[in-house]
């Protein structure tokens, strides 16, 4: 049964409410439902009616395909000025002697690594220190470029730039088109956690606000460029928070049309200052991951990091509006790990991701940042590595 029948049967379901079923006439038409709707939705939706919505829009955008893309990270320190309540990564610059500082020599010995490598993605992000200002950065991705000039550079989020462009005394629109001018290609979406000040003020109280967030993307956007958007959930934040989260970056979308690709990011509880708060269920993130779907109805894409949530919840993401399961990573990252995901070493070969996708039906697409399709799988055969035809016995003397 396509994912058109099931909106179908779900619209004539007589034991369906009213408000349940005009929200799905009108993801059936392709209107906008409101904000008391996403909260309503958040409140009384059952999964499984929020996984035919969902999986509706997913289709009727994308079909079958799925995308991922061959992606490496750089995360040039785990030492951090701020100290954000949630974060497992990041320690204070007094708990020195726990965290690495990467030179610009070592970040560019491991983007020489990959030489040679099909990746076309180098993401980098981690802590905010004073020696990583405007110059260093600007620095780094001119390097990058000049020795990998197709590599693309998707690289820190706005609490790194608000910390930068202060520090340079410039403001966001001129910092923005510095680093363009240096080399980087994209934003990626995280510090954005809940935009709610009341918050925010709990578990990142010094860091950027939401709106100096929305800020610094706008005016990456005004440059003719394209970034990500996040939310963290799962916490202390109500569902209305959720949703005013989700509608301000449908606002700034409307404006702008800049945001790519909406990536929930499900909190967890490992080894931080919010270790007494409970995560939520695989339930919930299915359902965070369709009512994100539903009412981000100007963003193309709705990602799942496998890295965070596991491959199996990953895989059933997939019936829940989720059309993108990020990159291979290649055990470049310890955001998720230290936080406690299922995923200690996360790293997946081309082959993993695409059997992974293929296992529930689905269609995997390799595609670079920008989402251009590199290779189709959908019908792509790896080659089988050859079996030795005898095994070699040791002697015994």
């Amino acid at each position: 049964m396509n994912a058109a029948t099931k909106l179908e049967l779900l619209i004539g379901d007589s034991s369906l409410s009213s408000e349940l079923k005009l929200i799905a006439e009108k993801v059936k038409s392709n209107q906008r439902i409101s904000f008391d709707e996403g909260v309503l939705l958040y409140e009384t939706a059952e999964l499984g009616y929020l996984g035919v919505l969902a999986n509706y829009i997913r289709e009727k955008r994308h079909g079958d395909k799925t995308y991922f893309n061959r992606n490496f990270h750089i995360e040039p320190t785990n030492l951090c000025i701020y100290d954000c309540k949630f974060c497992s990564y990041s320690v204070l610059i007094k708990e020195k002697s726990q965290g690495w500082e990467y030179t610009m020599e070592q970040m560019l010995d491991i983007v020489k690594n990959y030489d040679g490598q099909p990746v076309t993605e180098v993401h980098i992000v981690g802590g905010v220190l004073p020696q990583y200002d405007l110059k260093f950065y600007s620095d780094l991705f001119t390097a990058i470029h000049k020795h990998r000039p197709n590599l693309h550079v998707k690289a820190l989020t706005p609490v790194e730039y608000h910390y930068i462009f202060k520090k340079a005394k410039v403001d966001y629109a001129t910092g923005m088109k510095l680093m363009k001018e240096a080399g980087l290609d994209s934003i990626p979406g995280g510090g954005a956690e809940i935009f709610a000040p009341e918050i925010r003020e709990i578990i990142a109280k010094d860091k950027c606000t939401g709106e100096e967030w929305l800020q610094i993307h706008e005016e990456w956007h005004k440059l003719g460029m394209r970034s990500n958007a996040t939310m963290l959930y799962g916490h202390i934040e109500k569902f209305e928070h959720r949703v005013d989260h989700l509608e301000q970056l449908r606002a700034l979308q409307d404006r702008t049309g800049g945001f790519q690709t909406f990536i929930p990011l499900k909190f967890r509880n490992q080894d931080n200052q919010m270790s007494h708060v409970p995560e939520v269920s695989v339930i919930e993130d299915l359902r965070n991951y369709a009512i994100s779907r539903i009412y981000l109805d100007n963003f193309d894409h709705i990602k799942a990091y496998w890295a965070m949530i596991s491959r199996n919840t990953a895989q059933l993401s997939l019936n829940f509006g989720v059309d993108d399961i990020d990159g291979t990573l290649d055990d470049t990252t310890k955001i998720y790990s230290m936080a406690g995901a299922e995923e200690q070493h996360p790293a997946m070969s081309t082959q993993e991701l695409v059997e992974l996708i293929k296992n529930i039906g689905r269609h995997p697409v390799e595609r670079d940042t920008l989402y251009n399709v590199i290779t189709d799988y959908k019908d792509f055969e790896f080659p089988v590595e050859e079996k030795p035809k005898y095994y070699q016995l040791p002697v015994i003397n």
